[in-house]
């Protein structure tokens, strides 16, 4: 049965945030629970707080006796003003005792035991708790998800002539970039096996490897008409 004056529809969004100004200022709204929140449908409660909409639909939370739980918004409605009338039961029916018809002697023949009265309902035989509110099931705890760790960047990179190595774990800094030597970075590539990247690193190498080479070629010529010009002042001298 549907307890007097339940709205079966829920909370707009109107309702939701004049609820979000009320706990900013220190009240507790009271809601009446719908039928889709199942047995305490048409029972009172206060909001105390909200929940992430993202992570589940219930996230409206409503103490309810001494418990607080997470509802959606579908599961309330803004509670009337006044008393709240209860849920009626209706009573169990009286058993009908059978009716005998022909000519039969009631002393000859005894009346069928009567049936055993049907037992009531769980429904019916919640107990009520102080204020005539039915305590509310307690429901199953979400399982608490465990945060993922940040991920761990190594970052080798080369630029202006120089190798660098840098390593980040999400946005924090756990090494910030250094200088290392070519052959240090040619090791470092050589442990992965990633096609196309120890040819690029061996390429600069060589590249660096033939400038130099070049530039210590040019310093030798350079020398050696130093050591020429000295040659020629000591014997003029």
């Amino acid at each position: 049965m549907t307890a007097a004056g339940v709205d079966t529809g829920g909370l707009s969004e109107q309702e939701l945030q004049q609820f979000r100004e009320a706990l900013a200022a220190g009240r507790k709204p009271r809601v009446q629970f719908t039928e889709s929140a199942g047995q305490i449908s048409g029972q009172i409660g206060q909001v105390i707080g909200f929940e992430d909409p993202a992570v589940s639909d219930e996230w409206v939370v409503v103490k309810f006796g001494r418990d607080e739980l997470p509802f959606s918004p579908g599961d309330l409605r803004v509670a009337p003003k006044g008393p709240v009338p209860k849920k009626v039961v209706a009573p169990a029916p009286e058993p009908v005792e059978p009716v005998l018809s022909g000519p039969e002697f009631l002393i000859d023949k005894p009346l069928p035991p009567k049936p055993p009265a049907p037992r009531r309902s769980e429904e019916a035989v919640v107990k009520e708790k102080e204020g005539g509110e039915v305590a509310a099931p307690r429901k199953a705890a979400r399982p608490v998800k465990a945060k993922p760790s940040p991920g761990l960047t190594v970052t080798l990179a080369y630029g202006e002539g120089e190798w660098t190595v840098a390593a980040n774990q999400g946005a924090k800094a756990l090494a910030r970039p250094y200088v290392i030597r070519p052959a240090e970075a040619l090791r470092m590539v050589s442990l992965i096996d990633v096609p196309g990247v120890q040819e690029a690193v061996e390429q600069i190498v060589a590249s660096e490897r033939a400038e130099a080479e070049q530039q210590a070629q040019r310093l030798r010529e350079q020398l050696a008409e130093v050591e020429a010009r000295l040659a020629e002042l000591g014997e003029a001298g």
